[in-house]
């Protein structure tokens, strides 16, 4: 990586002009996308260190849940033909009349692309509320193949988050590996209110929220008044 041409130079090489932009547009459209370049370049040196993590902890096979046929399997189930899983803990819990906005805002980009994923890895969306109120969930928004569970218990979302200190559920994500060794942790998103920066939300970088992402490609960026809906007027 380290013969790269400077950001600069590659920003400086694009040769694009729009309709009556004026110079001093072009000129910061310039240096900003010499920033996009830089980036982009963290971003995947922060993915090669993240795929260069050394082996997780081994995961315990006493985990089980109930998949949408109703029938209880164990975490390895999950993996299908795969060698890797991702989870995602979703907010609905038993107290939960409806799952939280947030939650399924996310999970709608991911039912959308389960087709795709599943091409490489397994995926799981798991939450606390009874399997067949997930499914009727599911059916109302759309959510096709996007595979549901239910845990049996609460020790899964204790280990690996779902769980807070209060009781309350929580979003989480993790991605599990099938090695020679067995099951294995190999990721979760650890960016939590105590890491956010002052005056933004709690969230990972990159952002896995579509919506906040093309928010951020506009003049007043991301709103930090609003939050996303199940339903919105017509």
């Amino acid at each position: 990586m380290t013969d790269l041409r400077s950001a600069a130079e590659l920003a400086g090489a694009v040769d694009i002009r729009l309709p009556n932009e004026s110079a001093d547009y072009r000129a910061a459209r310039t240096a900003l996308l010499a920033e996009e370049i830089e980036l982009r370049r963290q971003i995947e040196r922060v993915a090669a260190l993240r795929r260069a993590l050394p082996p997780g902890g081994i995961v315990s096979d006493t985990y089980r849940f109930v998949s949408e046929n109703g029938g209880e399997i164990a975490l390895a189930d999950m993996f299908g033909r795969h060698d890797t899983l991702i989870t995602y803990h979703w907010m609905f819990g038993v107290m939960r009349k409806r799952p939280c906005p947030m939650c399924t805002g996310f999970l709608g980009g991911l039912a959308a692309a389960v087709g795709d994923l599943t091409q490489k890895v397994a995926v799981a969306a798991i939450a606390g509320a009874p399997i067949e109120r997930q499914i009727a969930f599911k059916l109302e928004r759309g959510w096709g193949a996007l595979p549901l569970y239910q845990p049996v218990g609460d020790a899964f979302f204790t280990d690996y988050g779902g769980i807070g200190p209060d009781g309350s559920d929580i979003p989480a994500i993790n991605v599990f590996e099938r090695t020679a060794d067995g099951i294995r942790h190999f990721y979760a998103a650890e960016m939590t209110g105590e890491t956010a920066d002052p005056g933004q939300d709690p969230r990972g970088a990159p952002d896995l929220m579509l919506i906040w992402t093309l928010f951020d490609l506009t003049r007043k960026g991301r709103d930090p008044h609003w939050y996303p809906a199940l339903t919105y007027p017509a």
